[in-house]
């Protein structure tokens, strides 16, 4: 059964509320909450953390990157190549394969953990007055009510509603992208102004560095404005743009020509030179591997949102000039 006196979250525009009204929709004081009462309402609200997506393993993202047509010839022509007891041959095509699957693995690696890093940016203590005295505890226990105290150089724990402000400055280039500390104070503003003009508001993950504060924990976890990020950014469904899609057919046709090129080769030595047949198909195993540009595989591999990723535009641009010269020759 719910606690009478544990709040209802209901969706509040806390920028704009006087400090007696956030108080009163909290149902907390200024002196904190009892250590009775946060244990229940963390209960009803959660732990003070942001929810983790179930990655993928490490060799489960390695083995996507074999997961294209080109790469699955090259695997088919070095099996054929050991089978006929090129030994050689067969582990020059596997050093290529995986060498193109390794710079696809790393890059995926990057590009999630750029995505992943967004989760451990809520501070790991918290100062709270909890029983009328400052104690410190670990920011996962905080919950909505709770009054926490920073300072300069702390990182907020969670959305905060300012109670005291002393020369209180943050940095919001994380949430917002400001590029200079905001100026905060305690007193509300207008409804409809922007996030980043909420001066009244301290959000989490943001660090302060000038001053300090006291302030009334309004959301936690997933509810902060960060966590609305990382719920969004845990919701995305992966889609293949245009761009992906052309080198995909790209990647077809390719693979079409080149095996049909050496299927050709081998069939008119074989048959009108009177060559070999071993002979002849390892002609057009090394026709197949050398048409086959060692740059287009990996071109699959910026599906993972680069640009969530410093490194994600320089991706963009060596696969744009990697696979224009195809665009002229397959897509048109």
């Amino acid at each position: 059964m719910e606690n009478p006196q544990t709040p209802v979250k209901p969706s509040r525009e806390w920028h704009c509320a006087s400090i007696d009204q956030a108080l009163a929709w909290q149902a907390a004081t200024v002196d904190g909450l009892s250590t009775a009462e946060a244990l229940v309402r963390i209960e009803r609200y959660g732990p003070n953390r942001l929810q983790q997506a179930q990655g993928r393993p490490w060799y489960r993202r390695l083995l996507d990157q074999l997961n294209n047509i080109l790469i699955l010839i090259l695997l088919v022509a070095a099996i054929a190549s050991f089978l006929l007891g090129h030994v050689i041959d067969a582990a020059a095509i596997v050093g290529v394969v995986a060498v193109i699957a390794l710079i696809g693995f790393i890059q995926e690696g990057k590009a999630e953990q750029a995505l992943d890093s967004i989760r451990n940016m809520l501070s790991p203590q918290a100062n709270v007055i909890r029983d009328g005295k400052r104690t410190t505890i670990p920011a996962e226990a905080l919950v909505p009510g709770d009054i926490v105290l920073v300072e300069s150089g702390d990182r907020i724990p969670a959305d905060v509603r300012l109670i005291e402000a002393r020369r209180f400055r943050t940095d919001e280039a994380a949430l917002t992208g400001e590029s200079v500390p905001v100026e905060k104070q305690s007193h509300p503003v207008s409804a409809d102004v922007d996030l980043a003009e909420r001066s009244s508001m301290a959000f989490a993950s943001t660090i302060v560095v000038q001053g300090n504060a006291r302030g009334l924990v309004v959301e936690t976890g997933r509810y902060t404005e960060i966590g609305k990020i990382s719920e969004l950014l845990r919701g995305v469904e992966k889609i293949k743009t245009p761009l992906l899609q052309q080198l995909d057919r790209a990647g077809r046709v390719l693979a079409i020509f080149i095996l049909g090129a050496a299927a050709i080769t081998a069939l008119l030595g074989t048959l009108l030179h009177d060559q070999p047949a071993a002979d002849m198909f390892m002609a057009a195993v090394g026709l197949a591997v050398a048409a086959i540009p060692e740059g287009l595989p990996p071109m699959r591999f910026p599906k993972v949102y680069p640009p969530l990723s410093p490194s994600g535009s320089r991706l963009v641009c060596k696969a744009w000039r990697s696979v224009t010269p195809l665009f002229d020759d397959f897509l048109q």
